[in-house]
Protein backbone atom coordinates (compact mmCIF):
# COMPACT_ATOMS: atom_id res chain seq x y z
CA UNK A 1 0.00 0.00 0.00
CA UNK A 2 2.47 2.58 -1.08
CA UNK A 3 1.80 4.44 -4.06
CA UNK A 4 5.51 5.82 -5.00
CA UNK A 5 6.31 2.31 -5.07
CA UNK A 6 3.24 1.15 -7.21
CA UNK A 7 4.44 3.59 -9.34
CA UNK A 8 7.93 2.57 -9.31
CA UNK A 9 6.32 -1.26 -10.11
CA UNK A 10 4.59 0.41 -13.14
CA UNK A 11 7.73 2.06 -14.66
CA UNK A 12 9.43 -0.96 -14.61
CA UNK A 13 7.15 -3.61 -15.57
CA UNK A 14 7.19 -0.68 -18.84
CA UNK A 15 10.55 -0.65 -19.35
CA UNK A 16 10.38 -4.67 -19.07
CA UNK A 17 7.83 -5.69 -20.69
CA UNK A 18 7.03 -3.38 -22.73
CA UNK A 19 3.34 -3.08 -22.00
CA UNK A 20 1.20 -0.73 -19.94
CA UNK A 21 0.19 -1.38 -16.13
CA UNK A 22 -1.64 1.38 -14.51
CA UNK A 23 -0.63 2.41 -11.02
CA UNK A 24 -4.64 1.01 -9.95
CA UNK A 25 -3.53 -2.18 -11.00
CA UNK A 26 -1.12 -2.99 -8.14
CA UNK A 27 -3.61 -2.00 -5.80
CA UNK A 28 -6.56 -4.15 -6.96
CA UNK A 29 -4.10 -7.04 -8.19
CA UNK A 30 -1.50 -7.16 -5.48
CA UNK A 31 -0.02 -10.54 -6.97
CA UNK A 32 2.44 -11.36 -9.53
CA UNK A 33 0.17 -13.70 -11.35
CA UNK A 34 -2.79 -11.41 -10.87
CA UNK A 35 -0.22 -8.33 -12.13
CA UNK A 36 0.63 -10.33 -15.55
CA UNK A 37 -3.05 -10.71 -16.16
CA UNK A 38 -3.45 -7.00 -16.21
CA UNK A 39 -0.46 -6.19 -18.07
CA UNK A 40 -1.73 -4.48 -21.48
CA UNK A 41 0.66 -5.33 -24.34
CA UNK A 42 -2.17 -3.67 -26.99
CA UNK A 43 -0.57 -0.70 -27.45
CA UNK A 44 -0.62 2.61 -26.79
CA UNK A 45 3.15 2.35 -24.78
CA UNK A 46 4.52 5.35 -23.35
CA UNK A 47 6.92 6.97 -25.41
CA UNK A 48 10.74 5.76 -23.98
CA UNK A 49 12.76 8.54 -22.34
CA UNK A 50 15.99 8.85 -23.46
CA UNK A 51 18.48 11.42 -23.97
CA UNK A 52 18.24 13.02 -27.13
CA UNK A 53 18.64 16.25 -29.30
CA UNK A 54 17.95 19.42 -27.42
CA UNK A 55 15.88 22.43 -28.96
CA UNK A 56 17.58 26.11 -28.86
CA UNK A 57 16.30 27.50 -26.89
CA UNK A 58 16.28 24.79 -24.33
CA UNK A 59 12.26 24.67 -22.66
CA UNK A 60 12.14 24.63 -18.66
CA UNK A 61 9.40 21.92 -17.44
CA UNK A 62 6.02 22.54 -16.18
CA UNK A 63 7.07 23.27 -12.64
CA UNK A 64 9.94 24.95 -13.66
CA UNK A 65 7.94 27.40 -15.61
CA UNK A 66 5.51 27.89 -12.47
CA UNK A 67 8.18 27.85 -9.95
CA UNK A 68 10.37 30.23 -12.13
CA UNK A 69 6.52 32.56 -12.09
CA UNK A 70 6.22 32.36 -8.10
CA UNK A 71 10.16 32.94 -7.43
CA UNK A 72 9.50 35.96 -9.64
CA UNK A 73 5.83 37.39 -8.01
CA UNK A 74 7.22 37.57 -4.48
CA UNK A 75 11.00 38.95 -5.41
CA UNK A 76 12.63 35.73 -4.03
CA UNK A 77 11.37 34.79 -0.74
CA UNK A 78 12.61 31.47 1.39
CA UNK A 79 8.97 29.73 0.72
CA UNK A 80 10.58 27.39 -2.01
CA UNK A 81 14.12 26.76 -0.54
CA UNK A 82 14.81 23.02 0.47
CA UNK A 83 17.42 23.27 3.82
CA UNK A 84 19.02 19.80 4.23
CA UNK A 85 21.04 20.70 7.65
CA UNK A 86 23.79 17.69 8.86
CA UNK A 87 25.49 18.59 12.15
CA UNK A 88 28.49 16.60 11.16
CA UNK A 89 30.92 15.10 14.35
CA UNK A 90 34.65 14.01 13.74
CA UNK A 91 37.42 15.11 11.10
CA UNK A 92 35.61 16.89 8.55
CA UNK A 93 37.55 16.85 5.44
CA UNK A 94 37.03 20.45 4.15
CA UNK A 95 38.89 19.91 0.70
CA UNK A 96 36.87 17.09 -0.20
CA UNK A 97 33.53 18.63 0.91
CA UNK A 98 34.28 21.22 -1.87
CA UNK A 99 35.84 18.79 -4.38
CA UNK A 100 32.48 16.55 -3.74
CA UNK A 101 30.13 19.69 -4.21
CA UNK A 102 31.62 20.32 -7.56
CA UNK A 103 31.14 16.59 -8.32
CA UNK A 104 27.63 17.22 -7.55
CA UNK A 105 26.87 19.94 -10.08
CA UNK A 106 29.42 18.25 -12.90
CA UNK A 107 26.76 15.08 -12.12
CA UNK A 108 23.44 16.93 -12.61
CA UNK A 109 22.76 19.18 -14.78
CA UNK A 110 19.82 20.84 -12.52
CA UNK A 111 22.26 22.08 -9.91
CA UNK A 112 24.02 23.96 -12.50
CA UNK A 113 20.96 25.38 -14.85
CA UNK A 114 20.38 29.45 -14.65
CA UNK A 115 17.46 30.38 -15.90
CA UNK A 116 16.67 32.74 -18.71
CA UNK A 117 14.01 35.24 -20.42
CA UNK A 118 13.10 34.98 -23.66
CA UNK A 119 10.11 36.62 -25.36
CA UNK A 120 8.36 36.79 -21.52
CA UNK A 121 8.90 32.42 -21.22
CA UNK A 122 11.90 31.63 -18.61
CA UNK A 123 14.87 29.09 -20.64
CA UNK A 124 16.61 26.39 -18.97
CA UNK A 125 20.88 27.59 -19.70
CA UNK A 126 23.10 24.78 -18.45
CA UNK A 127 26.42 26.24 -17.48
CA UNK A 128 29.00 23.97 -18.63
CA UNK A 129 31.32 24.64 -15.86
CA UNK A 130 30.24 25.64 -12.31
CA UNK A 131 32.67 28.09 -12.01
CA UNK A 132 31.04 30.59 -14.16
CA UNK A 133 29.54 31.55 -11.17
CA UNK A 134 29.88 32.70 -7.42
CA UNK A 135 31.42 29.49 -5.08
CA UNK A 136 29.01 27.13 -4.52
CA UNK A 137 30.65 26.80 -1.00
CA UNK A 138 31.07 28.97 1.89
CA UNK A 139 32.76 28.41 5.59
CA UNK A 140 32.34 30.18 8.58
CA UNK A 141 33.50 29.77 12.43
CA UNK A 142 31.10 29.87 15.08
CA UNK A 143 32.61 28.38 17.72
CA UNK A 144 32.57 31.40 19.75
CA UNK A 145 29.12 32.45 18.92
CA UNK A 146 25.99 32.53 21.28
CA UNK A 147 23.34 30.35 20.43
CA UNK A 148 21.31 33.25 19.25
CA UNK A 149 23.88 34.35 17.21
CA UNK A 150 24.32 31.36 15.77
CA UNK A 151 20.75 30.71 15.10
CA UNK A 152 20.34 33.93 13.50
CA UNK A 153 23.13 33.10 11.18
CA UNK A 154 22.20 29.80 9.77
CA UNK A 155 18.50 30.83 9.19
CA UNK A 156 20.44 33.86 7.41
CA UNK A 157 21.80 31.02 5.24
CA UNK A 158 18.74 29.46 4.55
CA UNK A 159 16.62 32.09 3.43
CA UNK A 160 19.03 33.73 1.36
CA UNK A 161 17.02 34.75 -1.91
CA UNK A 162 18.02 33.15 -4.54
CA UNK A 163 18.86 35.46 -8.04
CA UNK A 164 17.78 32.31 -10.42
CA UNK A 165 19.30 34.41 -13.30
CA UNK A 166 22.65 34.61 -12.38
CA UNK A 167 22.70 32.30 -9.23
CA UNK A 168 23.21 27.87 -9.30
CA UNK A 169 20.51 27.02 -7.32
CA UNK A 170 22.04 25.10 -4.73
CA UNK A 171 24.38 26.04 -2.11
CA UNK A 172 26.53 24.53 0.57
CA UNK A 173 27.40 26.21 4.03
CA UNK A 174 29.94 24.68 6.34
CA UNK A 175 29.75 26.26 9.96
CA UNK A 176 32.45 25.14 12.11
CA UNK A 177 30.84 24.87 15.72
CA UNK A 178 33.63 23.82 18.32
CA UNK A 179 35.44 21.28 18.95
CA UNK A 180 33.98 18.28 21.55
CA UNK A 181 35.65 15.27 23.37
CA UNK A 182 34.41 12.75 19.92
CA UNK A 183 35.56 15.78 17.49
CA UNK A 184 35.26 18.90 15.82
CA UNK A 185 31.32 19.65 15.31
CA UNK A 186 30.37 21.23 12.14
CA UNK A 187 27.25 21.96 10.41
CA UNK A 188 26.92 21.30 6.76
CA UNK A 189 23.96 23.42 5.55
CA UNK A 190 22.70 22.66 1.54
CA UNK A 191 20.43 25.09 0.38
CA UNK A 192 18.24 23.54 -2.76
CA UNK A 193 15.78 25.96 -4.49
CA UNK A 194 13.10 23.79 -5.26
CA UNK A 195 13.14 24.83 -9.20
CA UNK A 196 16.38 22.01 -9.21
CA UNK A 197 15.19 19.67 -6.79
CA UNK A 198 12.41 18.08 -4.92
CA UNK A 199 11.44 15.53 -1.91
CA UNK A 200 12.44 12.28 -3.37
CA UNK A 201 15.54 13.84 -5.10
CA UNK A 202 17.12 13.75 -1.29
CA UNK A 203 18.04 10.09 -1.85
CA UNK A 204 19.87 10.43 -5.46
CA UNK A 205 21.34 13.57 -3.84
CA UNK A 206 22.26 12.00 -0.47
CA UNK A 207 24.07 8.50 -2.32
CA UNK A 208 26.48 10.59 -4.17
CA UNK A 209 27.24 13.13 -1.66
CA UNK A 210 28.09 9.97 0.17
CA UNK A 211 30.51 8.63 -3.03
CA UNK A 212 31.82 11.53 -4.02
CA UNK A 213 32.76 12.96 -0.41
CA UNK A 214 34.31 9.18 0.61
CA UNK A 215 36.64 9.08 -2.90
CA UNK A 216 37.80 12.69 -2.62
CA UNK A 217 38.52 11.63 1.08
CA UNK A 218 40.58 8.94 -0.45
CA UNK A 219 42.12 11.47 -3.33
CA UNK A 220 40.61 9.66 -6.22
CA UNK A 221 37.65 10.65 -8.14
CA UNK A 222 34.16 9.09 -7.62
CA UNK A 223 33.72 5.69 -10.10
CA UNK A 224 29.71 6.12 -10.69
CA UNK A 225 28.12 4.67 -13.58
CA UNK A 226 26.75 7.60 -15.99
CA UNK A 227 23.16 8.91 -15.99
CA UNK A 228 21.26 7.89 -18.41
CA UNK A 229 19.03 11.18 -18.67
CA UNK A 230 19.32 14.87 -17.52
CA UNK A 231 17.21 16.99 -16.60
CA UNK A 232 16.45 19.16 -19.46
CA UNK A 233 16.31 15.47 -21.80
CA UNK A 234 13.11 15.04 -19.37
CA UNK A 235 11.40 18.87 -19.81
CA UNK A 236 11.58 17.97 -23.78
CA UNK A 237 10.11 14.40 -23.12
CA UNK A 238 7.46 16.07 -21.14
CA UNK A 239 5.71 17.52 -23.64
CA UNK A 240 6.09 15.00 -25.79
CA UNK A 241 4.34 12.54 -23.65
CA UNK A 242 1.60 14.73 -23.29
CA UNK A 243 1.29 15.59 -26.74
CA UNK A 244 -1.12 18.45 -28.23
CA UNK A 245 -4.16 19.35 -25.95
CA UNK A 246 -6.03 19.83 -29.00
CA UNK A 247 -5.51 16.42 -29.85
CA UNK A 248 -8.44 14.11 -28.19
CA UNK A 249 -6.32 11.03 -28.30
CA UNK A 250 -3.41 13.01 -26.56
CA UNK A 251 -2.33 12.08 -23.19
CA UNK A 252 -2.91 15.46 -22.20
CA UNK A 253 -6.45 15.31 -23.66
CA UNK A 254 -7.73 12.64 -21.99
CA UNK A 255 -6.35 13.77 -18.55
CA UNK A 256 -7.18 17.35 -18.49
CA UNK A 257 -10.71 16.04 -19.32
CA UNK A 258 -10.52 13.48 -16.28
CA UNK A 259 -9.26 16.93 -14.05
CA UNK A 260 -12.51 18.51 -15.53
CA UNK A 261 -15.54 16.63 -14.23
CA UNK A 262 -13.58 15.53 -11.35
CA UNK A 263 -13.20 19.07 -9.83
CA UNK A 264 -16.78 20.29 -11.43
CA UNK A 265 -18.10 22.83 -8.78
CA UNK A 266 -14.60 23.00 -6.38
CA UNK A 267 -15.47 24.84 -4.01
CA UNK A 268 -12.54 28.49 -4.22
CA UNK A 269 -11.53 28.19 -0.41
CA UNK A 270 -11.78 25.55 2.06
CA UNK A 271 -13.62 27.58 4.96
CA UNK A 272 -11.34 26.24 8.03
CA UNK A 273 -11.81 27.13 11.94
CA UNK A 274 -8.89 29.76 12.09
CA UNK A 275 -8.39 32.31 14.33
CA UNK A 276 -8.10 35.51 12.26
CA UNK A 277 -9.45 36.63 9.19
CA UNK A 278 -7.53 35.89 6.00
CA UNK A 279 -5.94 38.79 4.82
CA UNK A 280 -5.66 40.18 1.78
CA UNK A 281 -2.39 39.06 0.34
CA UNK A 282 -0.59 35.61 2.15
CA UNK A 283 2.92 36.16 3.97
CA UNK A 284 3.61 32.96 3.91
CA UNK A 285 4.55 33.16 7.53
CA UNK A 286 4.44 29.67 9.15
CA UNK A 287 5.28 27.75 11.71
CA UNK A 288 4.81 23.80 12.64
CA UNK A 289 3.77 21.50 15.63
CA UNK A 290 5.36 18.00 15.98
CA UNK A 291 3.55 15.02 17.24
CA UNK A 292 4.20 11.33 17.09
CA UNK A 293 1.89 8.61 16.83
CA UNK A 294 2.82 5.59 18.81
CA UNK A 295 4.09 2.55 17.31
CA UNK A 296 0.81 0.19 18.42
CA UNK A 297 -1.42 2.84 16.83
CA UNK A 298 0.65 2.96 13.78
CA UNK A 299 0.72 -1.04 13.64
CA UNK A 300 -3.13 -0.79 13.88
CA UNK A 301 -3.36 1.88 11.40
CA UNK A 302 -1.51 -0.14 8.81
CA UNK A 303 -3.90 -3.08 9.41
CA UNK A 304 -6.95 -1.28 8.77
CA UNK A 305 -5.23 0.00 5.80
CA UNK A 306 -4.24 -3.75 4.47
CA UNK A 307 -7.74 -4.61 5.52
CA UNK A 308 -9.10 -2.53 2.86
CA UNK A 309 -6.62 -2.71 0.55
CA UNK A 310 -5.59 0.94 0.73
CA UNK A 311 -2.35 2.56 1.65
CA UNK A 312 -1.20 4.17 5.04
CA UNK A 313 -1.66 7.98 3.24
CA UNK A 314 -5.26 7.01 2.53
CA UNK A 315 -6.06 6.70 5.97
CA UNK A 316 -4.50 9.74 6.84
CA UNK A 317 -6.05 11.38 4.41
CA UNK A 318 -9.34 10.23 5.42
CA UNK A 319 -9.03 11.09 8.80
CA UNK A 320 -7.72 14.67 8.32
CA UNK A 321 -10.92 15.40 5.66
CA UNK A 322 -13.42 14.06 8.27
CA UNK A 323 -11.38 16.09 11.14
CA UNK A 324 -11.85 19.18 9.03
CA UNK A 325 -15.34 18.27 8.18
CA UNK A 326 -15.93 17.69 11.99
CA UNK A 327 -14.09 21.59 12.55
CA UNK A 328 -17.06 22.91 10.51
CA UNK A 329 -15.30 23.35 6.57
CA UNK A 330 -17.94 21.27 4.97
CA UNK A 331 -18.63 18.08 3.16
CA UNK A 332 -16.39 18.88 0.29
CA UNK A 333 -12.96 19.07 1.00
CA UNK A 334 -10.22 19.43 -1.60
CA UNK A 335 -6.67 18.02 -0.40
CA UNK A 336 -3.26 18.63 -2.13
CA UNK A 337 -0.86 16.37 -2.05
CA UNK A 338 2.43 15.52 -4.05
CA UNK A 339 3.70 12.49 -6.14
CA UNK A 340 6.59 11.73 -7.33
CA UNK A 341 6.48 12.12 -11.20
CA UNK A 342 9.01 9.67 -11.72
CA UNK A 343 6.91 7.41 -14.11
CA UNK A 344 10.39 6.61 -15.77
CA UNK A 345 12.99 4.46 -14.29
CA UNK A 346 15.65 6.59 -16.39
CA UNK A 347 14.82 9.27 -13.52
CA UNK A 348 15.05 6.81 -10.58
CA UNK A 349 18.70 8.37 -9.61
CA UNK A 350 18.46 12.02 -11.24
CA UNK A 351 18.01 15.67 -8.80
CA UNK A 352 15.50 17.55 -10.38
CA UNK A 353 12.00 18.85 -9.79
CA UNK A 354 9.45 15.50 -11.01
CA UNK A 355 7.12 16.13 -8.13
CA UNK A 356 3.56 16.80 -9.44
CA UNK A 357 0.57 18.18 -7.18
CA UNK A 358 -2.37 16.33 -7.78
CA UNK A 359 -6.02 17.51 -5.86
CA UNK A 360 -7.54 14.81 -4.09
CA UNK A 361 -11.24 15.90 -3.86
CA UNK A 362 -12.86 14.07 -0.22
CA UNK A 363 -16.58 13.47 0.08
CA UNK A 364 -17.41 13.20 3.78
CA UNK A 365 -21.40 14.18 2.68
CA UNK A 366 -23.55 11.82 4.84
CA UNK A 367 -21.96 11.52 7.96
CA UNK A 368 -20.24 7.82 6.64
CA UNK A 369 -18.46 5.52 8.59
CA UNK A 370 -14.97 6.07 8.36
CA UNK A 371 -14.72 2.35 6.23
CA UNK A 372 -17.11 3.89 3.48
CA UNK A 373 -15.11 7.06 3.49
CA UNK A 374 -11.96 4.97 3.29
CA UNK A 375 -13.04 3.01 0.04
CA UNK A 376 -14.42 6.49 -1.01
CA UNK A 377 -10.88 7.95 -0.50
CA UNK A 378 -9.38 4.98 -2.16
CA UNK A 379 -11.41 5.40 -5.08
CA UNK A 380 -10.73 9.12 -6.00
CA UNK A 381 -7.10 8.65 -5.32
CA UNK A 382 -6.78 5.63 -7.55
CA UNK A 383 -8.04 7.72 -10.01
CA UNK A 384 -5.97 10.59 -9.22
CA UNK A 385 -2.97 8.07 -9.39
CA UNK A 386 -3.69 7.12 -13.13
CA UNK A 387 -4.34 10.73 -14.26
CA UNK A 388 -1.43 12.55 -12.61
CA UNK A 389 1.32 13.39 -15.97
CA UNK A 390 -0.79 16.75 -16.30
CA UNK A 391 1.20 19.12 -14.17
CA UNK A 392 -0.86 21.07 -11.73
CA UNK A 393 0.48 24.29 -13.20
CA UNK A 394 -1.33 23.37 -16.28
CA UNK A 395 -4.26 22.30 -14.86
CA UNK A 396 -4.55 25.48 -12.75
CA UNK A 397 -4.13 27.47 -16.19
CA UNK A 398 -7.33 25.23 -17.39
CA UNK A 399 -9.29 25.33 -14.45
CA UNK A 400 -8.84 28.81 -14.31
CA UNK A 401 -10.46 29.40 -10.69
CA UNK A 402 -11.08 32.14 -9.45
CA UNK A 403 -7.32 33.83 -8.44
CA UNK A 404 -6.07 35.57 -5.23
CA UNK A 405 -2.95 36.76 -3.68
CA UNK A 406 -4.28 35.63 -0.50
CA UNK A 407 -4.57 31.84 -0.87
CA UNK A 408 -3.46 28.61 -2.79
CA UNK A 409 -5.63 28.17 -5.80
CA UNK A 410 -7.83 24.34 -6.21
CA UNK A 411 -7.06 23.83 -2.30
CA UNK A 412 -5.51 25.20 1.05
CA UNK A 413 -4.86 22.26 2.25
CA UNK A 414 -1.47 19.63 2.13
CA UNK A 415 -0.81 16.58 2.88
CA UNK A 416 2.36 15.31 2.31
CA UNK A 417 4.15 11.26 3.13
CA UNK A 418 7.68 10.24 2.97
CA UNK A 419 6.93 6.24 3.31
CA UNK A 420 10.83 5.22 3.01
CA UNK A 421 12.58 8.32 4.38
CA UNK A 422 15.89 6.21 2.85
CA UNK A 423 18.30 9.24 2.46
CA UNK A 424 20.54 8.67 5.65
CA UNK A 425 23.86 10.09 5.16
CA UNK A 426 26.70 8.18 6.08
CA UNK A 427 30.27 9.65 5.58
CA UNK A 428 33.40 8.58 6.87
CA UNK A 429 35.16 9.25 9.85
CA UNK A 430 32.12 11.40 10.36
CA UNK A 431 29.08 10.94 13.28
CA UNK A 432 26.12 12.81 10.86
CA UNK A 433 22.38 13.74 12.20
CA UNK A 434 19.63 15.59 11.05
CA UNK A 435 19.61 19.15 12.30
CA UNK A 436 16.10 20.33 11.78
CA UNK A 437 16.19 24.38 10.38
CA UNK A 438 12.56 26.08 10.70
CA UNK A 439 12.61 28.96 7.63
CA UNK A 440 9.41 29.74 9.31
CA UNK A 441 7.31 29.74 6.50
CA UNK A 442 4.29 28.02 5.10
CA UNK A 443 2.87 27.96 1.25
CA UNK A 444 -0.68 26.52 2.60
CA UNK A 445 -3.07 27.36 5.10
CA UNK A 446 -2.52 24.20 6.93
CA UNK A 447 -0.20 20.77 5.84
CA UNK A 448 0.12 17.64 7.36
CA UNK A 449 3.88 16.73 6.69
CA UNK A 450 4.36 12.96 8.04
CA UNK A 451 7.31 10.63 8.06
CA UNK A 452 6.48 7.00 8.63
CA UNK A 453 8.98 4.71 10.35
CA UNK A 454 9.92 1.22 10.74
CA UNK A 455 12.05 -1.11 12.55
CA UNK A 456 15.21 -3.51 10.47
CA UNK A 457 12.37 -5.74 10.42
CA UNK A 458 10.05 -3.62 8.58
CA UNK A 459 7.79 -3.53 11.67
CA UNK A 460 5.64 -0.26 12.61
CA UNK A 461 7.42 1.90 14.82
CA UNK A 462 5.99 5.34 14.65
CA UNK A 463 4.83 8.08 12.84
CA UNK A 464 6.60 11.43 13.16
CA UNK A 465 3.81 14.33 11.92
CA UNK A 466 4.29 17.82 12.02
CA UNK A 467 1.17 19.97 11.06
CA UNK A 468 2.22 23.15 9.05
CA UNK A 469 -0.04 26.06 9.56
CA UNK A 470 -0.03 29.64 8.24
CA UNK A 471 0.25 32.11 10.98
CA UNK A 472 -2.13 34.72 8.84
CA UNK A 473 -4.67 32.18 9.81
CA UNK A 474 -3.91 30.15 13.12
CA UNK A 475 -2.38 30.74 16.69
CA UNK A 476 0.39 27.78 17.72
CA UNK A 477 -2.43 26.70 20.52
CA UNK A 478 -5.24 25.99 17.58
CA UNK A 479 -2.74 24.09 15.61
CA UNK A 480 -1.86 21.69 18.79
CA UNK A 481 -5.71 21.40 19.31
CA UNK A 482 -6.09 20.19 15.60
CA UNK A 483 -3.09 17.83 16.14
CA UNK A 484 -4.44 16.40 19.35
CA UNK A 485 -7.99 15.77 17.65
CA UNK A 486 -6.54 14.37 14.54
CA UNK A 487 -4.50 11.94 16.87
CA UNK A 488 -7.79 11.11 19.14
CA UNK A 489 -10.31 10.29 15.38
CA UNK A 490 -7.38 8.28 14.48
CA UNK A 491 -7.33 6.18 17.95
CA UNK A 492 -10.78 5.72 17.64
CA UNK A 493 -11.38 4.83 13.57
CA UNK A 494 -8.14 1.86 14.25
CA UNK A 495 -10.26 0.73 16.66
CA UNK A 496 -13.20 0.90 15.57
CA UNK A 497 -13.60 1.64 11.78
CA UNK A 498 -17.15 1.18 11.60
CA UNK A 499 -17.96 4.40 13.40
CA UNK A 500 -19.76 7.20 11.82
CA UNK A 501 -17.65 10.56 11.95
CA UNK A 502 -20.09 12.23 13.73
CA UNK A 503 -19.94 10.08 16.91
CA UNK A 504 -16.33 10.27 17.22
CA UNK A 505 -15.38 12.17 20.18
CA UNK A 506 -12.75 14.94 19.90
CA UNK A 507 -13.01 16.69 22.95
CA UNK A 508 -10.06 17.21 24.90
CA UNK A 509 -10.92 16.25 29.28
CA UNK A 510 -10.79 20.11 30.06
CA UNK A 511 -13.02 20.64 26.80
CA UNK A 512 -15.28 18.31 28.21
CA UNK A 513 -15.34 19.54 31.48
CA UNK A 514 -16.56 22.80 30.83
CA UNK A 515 -18.89 21.96 28.26
CA UNK A 516 -20.59 19.06 30.56
CA UNK A 517 -19.34 20.23 33.87
CA UNK A 518 -19.29 23.90 34.44
CA UNK A 519 -21.10 25.38 31.36
CA UNK A 520 -23.84 22.80 31.05
CA UNK A 521 -24.00 21.23 34.26
CA UNK A 522 -27.76 20.08 34.73
CA UNK A 523 -27.35 19.25 38.59
CA UNK A 524 -27.08 23.03 39.15
CA UNK A 525 -30.38 25.12 40.35
CA UNK A 526 -31.82 27.26 37.38
CA UNK A 527 -33.13 30.57 38.84
CA UNK A 528 -36.93 30.86 38.57
CA UNK A 529 -36.31 34.36 36.49
CA UNK A 530 -36.79 34.93 32.63
CA UNK A 531 -34.32 34.94 30.33
CA UNK A 532 -33.92 38.46 29.29
CA UNK A 533 -34.00 39.47 33.31
CA UNK A 534 -31.25 37.44 33.51
CA UNK A 535 -29.53 39.53 30.80
CA UNK A 536 -31.07 42.61 32.35
CA UNK A 537 -28.75 41.78 35.62
CA UNK A 538 -25.44 40.91 33.69
CA UNK A 539 -26.03 44.75 32.59
CA UNK A 540 -26.28 46.03 35.88
CA UNK A 541 -22.96 44.31 37.06
CA UNK A 542 -20.92 44.85 33.93
CA UNK A 543 -22.53 48.28 32.24
CA UNK A 544 -19.05 48.81 29.87
CA UNK A 545 -18.78 45.38 28.95
CA UNK A 546 -19.83 44.46 25.15
CA UNK A 547 -22.65 42.70 24.56
CA UNK A 548 -22.56 41.88 20.89
CA UNK A 549 -19.69 41.59 18.81
CA UNK A 550 -20.25 41.04 14.86
CA UNK A 551 -17.74 41.26 12.10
Amino acid sequence: GDSLKATRVAARARAALGGDLPVRAVFEAPTVAALAARLDTSGGRRPALTAGPRPDPLPVSYAQRRLWFVNDLDGGSAVYHIPIPLRLTGRLDLDAVRAAMDDMLARHEALRTVFTVIGGEPHQRILRHPDEVDPVLTVADLADATDAERRREILAAATRRFDLTRDLPVRAHVFRLGRRADGDEHLLLIVLHHIAGDGWSMEPLAADLITAYAARAEGRAPDWAPLPVQYADYAVWQRDLLGDENDPGSLAARQLAYWKQALAGLPDQLELPADRPRPARASYRGAQVPFTLPADLHAALADLAREHRASLFMVLQAALAGLLTRLGAGTDIPIGSPVAGRTDRALDDLVGVFVNTLVLRTDTSGDPAFAELLARVRETDLAAFAHQDVPFERLVEVLNPRRSLARHPLFQVMISMQTDPSARVELPGLTVALDPVDTGVSRFDLALLVDERRDAAGNPAGIDCRLEYAADLFDAGTARSMAARLERLLAAVAADPGRRLGDIDLLEEPERHRLFGEWNDTALPVPDVLAPELVEAQAARTPDAAAVAHG
